[in-house]
């Protein structure tokens, strides 16, 4: 049996390797140019290079999104770019304007293409005409229902990829012209000024705030309804996100659609999991459009409360096997006695009660209290690099 895909996003190398040491199947990158989120670091060719190298060493793929809306001057030096990307052996562009279908085939003809959710897809008719063209896969958009994606898949048979867990526009997947309109900043260009998130007098006479901002995907209860459609992706949100974030969110859902395989997708599991995704963002999350036609729940309207946390306490640099010393840098406060839970690489996962910590030097302190401190602390089970220490839940 073919096993769904975890697609992760990274925002930079630090970021991708992460996401693979975590669980990723696959990550979905963008380069300086023609990429959506012209905020992030991205990658420079030579990085893209770089994280080619290293997921093809794990047996790993690598996408490359290429998804803005092209105007005339944004053409500018794209057949360049795809045939630099085709050397460089990506596994596939992701794509939103068809142009580039007909300038793959001419000019970089081995390049796999990937239709993105800026294409807004949402019928069976639109991805057969697709695959027609020669495409590999359609990002469906992130508007689509349970049913729809069983159907559409139904009707074509084709790789299909969704969305699993993270943000979500307001207006359909890739329609959006309020960044546009408000700030001259274009959402289909990279610019996206996240309009749908501002705060608005709902008039003067009141001091009543209202939003139309839209709560995060969730979809950590439906992983054996969406394997069983037929989709063949599944799509974690956020190239601006944290390198916390990415290891938590990648990590739980890796057990999740493991245990799914595996025939122990148990509610204790779910449960756990669910309440570990919980507080990795500070917005609330829903099912969105999965299993109904969204609607008030699944919005903010007049006041909403976004807090962030200090779960991310540490990452461990390196492990001492003779004496069992985690080297660590720390991230946010922690004491001595205190009960942390430690996960990572290969599996890791468990609870410990911290009995003293030290400085580089050894000396010994009775709480962490300065961000990237290299510390030390006491760790009798085994741990790798990149393990990362976070608050007891």
């Amino acid at each position: 049996m073919k096993r769904v895909e975890l697609l992760s996003p990274a925002g930079d190398l630090e970021k991708l390797k992460i996401a693979y040491l975590y669980g990723a199947d696959a990550c979905y990158i963008g380069g300086k140019e023609f990429s959506l989120r012209a905020n992030a670091n991205n990658f420079s060719l030579d990085e893209i290079k770089q994280a080619v190298d290293y997921a093809h060493k794990l047996n790993k793929k690598l996408y490359v999104t290429t998804n803005i809306v092209f105007h005339n001057e944004n053409l500018n030096g794209i057949i360049e770019y795809l045939k630099s990307l085709e050397s460089i052996n990506v596994d596939a562009i992701i794509l939103s304007d068809p142009l580039l279908i007909d300038i793959v085939k001419k000019y970089t003809p081995t390049l796999r293409i990937h239709i993105s959710t800026q294409a807004c897809t949402t019928n069976g008719e639109t991805v057969n005409y697709f695959k027609e063209m020669g495409v590999e896969r359609v990002v469906l958009a992130r508007e689509v229902s349970q049913e729809d994606m069983r159907e559409i898949y139904e009707q074509t048979h084709m790789d299909l990829e969704v969305f699993l867990h993270g943000a979500m526009c307001t207006c359909y997947s890739g329609r959006c012209v309020l960044s546009n309109y408000f700030t001259n900043r274009d959402s289909n260009r990279g610019g996206c000024a996240q309009v749908c998130r501002f705060v608005f007098d709902l008039d003067k006479k009141r001091d009543t705030k209202y939003s139309i901002a839209t709560k995060d995907l969730n979809l950590s209860s439906k992983i054996k309804e969406l394997i069983e459609t037929g989709v063949m992706s599944l799509k974690i949100e956020g190239r601006m996100r944290s390198t916390y974030y990415i290891a938590t969110v990648i990590n739980s859902y890796r057990k999740l659609i493991d245990a799914y395989y595996n025939n122990n997708l148990t509610d204790d599991l779910l449960h756990h999991e669910q309440k570990i995704l919980s507080r990795v963002a500070n917005r609330e999350s829903t099912t969105q459009y999965f299993d109904h036609q969204a609607d008030y729940n699944d919005q903010y309207y007049i006041g909403r409360e976004e807090v962030s946390n200090q779960d991310f306490l540490g990452i461990v640099l390196d492990y001492d096997r003779k004496t069992k010393y985690a080297t660590i840098e720390q991230r946010n406060y922690f004491e001595s006695k205190q009960i942390i839970n430690i996960f990572g690489p290969n599996n890791i996962d468990f609870d410990i009660e911290i009995d003293k910590i030290y400085d580089e030097d050894f000396n010994e302190l009775n709480a962490a209290r300065h961000p990237r401190q290299i510390l030390k602390i006491k760790v009798d089970q085994e741990l790798v690099k990149d393990s990362i220490l976070r608050v007891k839940f």
